[in-house]
């Protein structure tokens, strides 16, 4: 029996996860690279996300992986900046 892993901004829509308050902004975006990492954990993710996204050679990977991936990395820098402006 295979299991269903959901990615950590579904589960997010869906309120079943709620991030701790950051009390700054470092505590937040650490707390967005864990989830990340979690939600990636075969990929090498840097510090930069719009690195990951600018160097990402499209085609590298299977078309559904491609697309799981890049919007796990744009959900997650969008989070840190919506972090840091709100």
């Amino acid at each position: 029996m295979s299991v269903l892993r959901v990615p950590g901004f579904v589960r997010r829509l869906a309120g079943a996860e709620r991030p701790p308050p950051a009390d700054d902004d470092e505590d937040w975006a650490g707390h967005v690279r864990s989830e990340l990492a979690g939600d990636l954990p075969d990929e090498d993710i840097g510090e930069d996300l719009d690195d990951c996204l600018d160097l990402y050679e499209m085609g590298s990977k299977p078309r559904c992986e491609e697309a799981e991936y890049l919007g796990l990395v744009r959900d997650a820098r969008d989070r840190l900046l919506w972090g840091r402006e709100g």
